[in-house]
């Protein structure tokens, strides 16, 4: 386990070689250095509402790594952009959504990760029949599932675990408790010592976590997949962490939260404690920060172009992806927009 002096707790173990917790490092930057260009992006009108990962990336990231791409679905809520872009989902066009981008928002074939989720928690009955239907074809495969401390008080929330629990799914629930509902604090959130004792509840194992600590949620994402994989069934993991943004660029946290609470949250900042623990090492120092930080800033530039130039919607695209044999009610009213519009 990774204290917030970038050492390790004695007698941790971990699954992390030193390369591999470099490529975190990498993936946790990316997310932050993401946040703040596409935030800047917005406050000048050109990017949608965007709810922004700082200071959750290494729950984000710890997770995103114990789960395989090539067989597994990932199944988000709105938070978790860049664990769904280290699932094979491209930033590009991850970006296009937010630029209102419709046909070159779509998830590539084979990509197996469904859309985000603005409705809280409605994504996890999904999720747990998505699960139940790879078991059901025999497949090898798990899905993660993300949610917020506050969707944890949504009827879906239990629904999807009960459901869950009784099938036996393949899944992980994986809860970001970042200490705010937009502006509920956690304190009044629920009377509960802990969302993972809710796991008990449905028959399923429940685990906390230092949601900081990108090794230690690494390791108990790893466990709780390989649970799944292996017929273990479903798991809850909390990671507690910190909203260390706001909601997302519709909100102003200064209304609400503590600025004390909010410097002392800044101490563990989860992407300062990997860097110091490689300092330790002698695998990071200033110039490799600053040569990493170009080429991300490079990398999401590129995406950010790439989707700004892409097709643009037109008016009858609010019709694709409705029916699948439109009725004739819906071709006359395609065909008179078209004409209206002058395309």
């Amino acid at each position: 386990m990774l204290l917030p002096d970038g050492t390790i707790a004695a007698g941790a173990k971990s699954r992390m070689e030193e390369e591999f917790l470099l490529e975190a490092l990498r993936w946790m930057m990316k997310s932050r250095l993401y946040d703040q260009r596409v935030i800047a992006l917005q406050r000048q009108g050109q990017f949608g509402v965007f709810s922004p990962g700082t200071g959750q990336e290494a729950s984000i990231i710890g997770s995103a790594m114990a789960v395989d791409p090539s067989r597994d679905w990932m199944v988000p809520q709105y938070r978790e952009l860049m664990a769904t872009v280290h699932h094979g989902l491209p930033l590009e066009v991850i970006s296009a959504q937010y630029l209102g981008k419709i046909a070159p928002a779509r998830i590539p074939d084979g990509v197996k990760v469904l859309p985000t989720q603005v409705s809280i928690a409605a994504q996890l009955p999904q999720a747990t029949g998505l699960a139940w239907g790879l078991r059901l074809r025999g497949e090898d495969s798990v899905v993660i599932a993300y949610v917020g401390e506050g969707g944890s008080s949504e009827g879906d929330f239990h629904e999807a675990l009960n459901l869950a629990g009784v099938v036996h799914a393949p899944i992980v629930f994986f809860l970001q408790n970042n200490q705010w509902a937009i502006s509920t604090s956690r304190r009044v959130q629920s009377a509960t010592q802990s969302f993972a004792l809710r796991a008990a509840g449905y028959g399923f194992e429940g685990v906390e976590v230092d949601g900081n600590d990108v090794m230690a949620v690494y390791d108990a994402a790893c466990d709780a997949v390989e649970r799944a994989r292996n017929g273990g069934g479903p798991s809850l993991i909390e990671a507690v962490t910190y909203r260390m943004s706001f909601h997302n660029t519709t909100d102003n946290p200064s209304r609400y939260q503590d600025p004390k609470e909010f410097e002392e949250a800044r101490t563990r900042d989860p992407i300062e404690r990997v860097q110091k623990y490689l300092a330790g090492l002698g695998l990071w120092d200033g110039k490799r920060e600053t040569a990493l930080t170009e080429e991300l800033r490079e990398e999401n530039e590129h995406a950010l172009k790439h989707a700004a130039g892409a097709a643009a919607p037109r008016p009858e695209d609010v019709f694709a992806n409705v029916y699948g044999d439109p009725p004739p009610r819906v071709l006359r009213q395609r065909a008179e927009l078209v004409d209206r519009s002058g395309v």
